[in-house]
């Protein structure tokens, strides 16, 4: 997988996490190839944390995980959609995706 990691000033590029069995959309991170490597090598979804200024795996906190299953590259190659499979719910105010109905106004 050939990611064009330079397209965007910081090195990282967008990943979208899609649940591998509903097809929801999840959340939205950010990689770099250090994360991309981590999320393979763990088989658990691994960000680059802007504000952490470090490599970030989901769940390390709450325990609430993205085991991972694929990885696929857009056709400009500079973001990637995840299919992972939740292990609790993923976003931080508890719903199961960060598109979800505690979000909405």
């Amino acid at each position: 997988m050939n990611i064009n990691f330079t397209k965007y000033a910081d090195g990282l590029v967008p990943a979208i996490v899609q649940d591998a069995s509903t097809k929801k959309v999840l959340m939205m991170g950010f990689m770099n190839q250090a994360a991309v490597d981590a999320t393979i090598s763990l088989n658990k979804v691994t960000f680059f944390s802007r504000s952490k200024n470090r490599l970030w795996t989901k769940g390390e906190e709450s325990g609430n995980s993205l085991h991972y299953i694929s990885m696929a590259l857009d056709c400009d190659q500079d973001s990637l959609l995840i299919q992972a499979n939740p292990v609790g719910p993923v976003c931080h105010t508890g719903a199961d995706t960060c598109w979800g109905a505690k979000n909405k106004k």
